[in-house]
């Protein structure tokens, strides 16, 4: 049987990471996933932005990362040249009622060192952007876009570089932990690792429950968010990021625009047992009401279906959102293993700062 070293689980883009962090500092890893190819699920169905930090509760991990992952990121890209944009981001307060939960969201900002913001009035927003119906705003200049999928093959490419490995097709089918490694049987193969780093988004609890040895009870439920996005047909009118007040389970019906100028609006929320990707045309309808109500002159039929995502979430509907959850020997007992749970928005934003986490807290055991 063979013996590895480190076996990340899961090729979204904080398994990538992570895989590339290890490698960086001198891990021999093998990084494995069940899919054909690499961040095929919610690394590839999201909005591709990167968030300064303004809305996780100060102290949390969504909060510390997030802010520290942007700014790696950004220098990341420039040394990678991976395609991205400071677009920088509106935060709108639709009424004069909103502006209360627009000042708490500025406060808390501030408190998690997002220390860029500028408030703006409502005839602020009219000069930057025309379109835009508002009683106030944040802009946040740090907000921008990156090609997400350029961010993963540059990851790769280091962690390969370093000499990591990738193995498609490669599911967990079986596996045992104790105190002193694992044994696991991956796509038929039976291998033995010291250590495992279970990254592998909404199947992370499906990886650690086929682990022998992991104790049931620090296995978090799942929960599933599926958001839905629609493309505008023709021009944008908005050169920035058009955010409302977040709702329940999300951010809020936005705007973002990708590298090429084409804007698209969602994610919207609705709670699922299972994946599926499909977008009903008929949820326009809803998306056109909530827009309108920042951009009153949303041309009728503009909406296109484009493409779905799935958040892989803590807490359900009506639940406060949990933070991340990094579950070391602490959680569960086991030295050689680290679970990754609940890892969605800003997870993109947060994936080079994650990786140095757990990258420590492996050096660290």
């Amino acid at each position: 049987m063979d013996t590895l070293d480190c076996v990340v689980i899961g090729a979204g883009v904080i398994g990538l990471a992570i895989a590339r962090e290890l490698a960086l500092r001198g891990r021999d890893v093998m990084l494995v996933e069940t899919e054909a190819a690499f961040g095929q699920h919610a690394s590839s169905r999201n909005s591709e932005v990167l968030h300064a930090g303004i809305y996780y509760p100060p102290d949390s991990l969504k909060a510390r990362l997030c802010v520290a992952g942007r700014r790696r990121l950004y220098d990341y890209c420039a040394a990678r040249a991976i395609p991205h944009r400071r677009l920088g981001k509106l935060l709108v307060a639709s009424h004069e009622d909103d502006l209360p939960r627009l000042q708490a969201l500025h406060a808390n900002a501030e408190a998690n060192g997002v220390e860029d913001l500028q408030w703006l009035d409502a005839a602020d927003v009219r000069r930057l952007e025309p379109a835009l119906a508002s009683a106030g705003a944040l802009l946040s200049p740090s907000t921008g876009i990156i090609d997400s999928h350029a961010l993963m093959q540059a990851l790769l490419a280091d962690a390969e570089a370093h000499g990591a490995q990738l193995a498609l097709r490669s599911p967990l089918e079986t596996g045992a932990i104790d105190t002193h490694g694992a044994t696991l049987r991956i796509a038929g193969c039976d291998i033995r690792a010291r250590l495992v780093i279970n990254a592998a988004g909404f199947g992370a609890q499906s990886v650690a429950a086929a682990l022998a040895g992991v104790p049931r009870e620090t296995i978090p439920p799942l929960r599933l968010a599926r958001g839905v996005y629609f493309s505008l047909a023709g021009r944008s009118p908005f050169t920035h990021l058009i955010y409302p007040l977040p709702e329940p389970g999300g951010l809020g019906t936005h705007l973002t625009l990708d590298l090429g100028g084409q804007a698209r609006f969602g994610p919207d929320v609705e709670w699922v047992d299972s994946l599926d990707y499909r977008v009903d045309p008929a949820r326009s309808r809803a998306f056109e009401t909530s827009i309108r109500r920042w951009w009153p002159a949303l041309p009728d039929g503009a909406l296109q279906a484009a493409y779905a995502g799935i958040r892989p979430k803590l807490t359900g509907p009506g639940e406060p959102d949990a933070d991340f959850q990094l579950q070391d020997m602490a959680a569960h007992g086991l030295p050689s293993l680290i679970n990754l749970y609940g890892i969605e928005s800003p997870g993109l934003t947060s994936c080079l700062a994650l990786a140095e986490l757990v990258a420590d807290t492996v050096q660290g055991r």
